[in-house]
């Protein structure tokens, strides 16, 4: 899994633990189950981004694309 993956499960994950909220609890708000979340948070699978939006949402935060100090580019090795 890339590493700015991770580093964004990390941050959904302490935004999840800082709402005092379990995997089910943010499964039930997300409407999605807790295997999802549970798959999702041991980050051996890269999310599909309608689940990280689902999460994003249900966590009252919001995912946004802010380039880099080089600017966007395509990362991809």
């Amino acid at each position: 899994m890339p590493d700015y993956c991770e580093s964004l499960i990390d941050h959904l994950i302490m935004q999840r633990k800082s709402a005092g909220l379990t995997q089910k609890n943010l499964a039930d708000a997300a409407n999605l189950t807790q295997s999802v979340i549970a798959r999702l948070e041991s980050k051996k699978t890269v999310p599909q981004l309608d689940t990280l939006l689902k999460v994003v949402k249900a966590l009252k935060c919001t995912l946004e694309i802010v380039p880099d100090k080089s600017g966007c580019r395509n990362n991809s090795k």
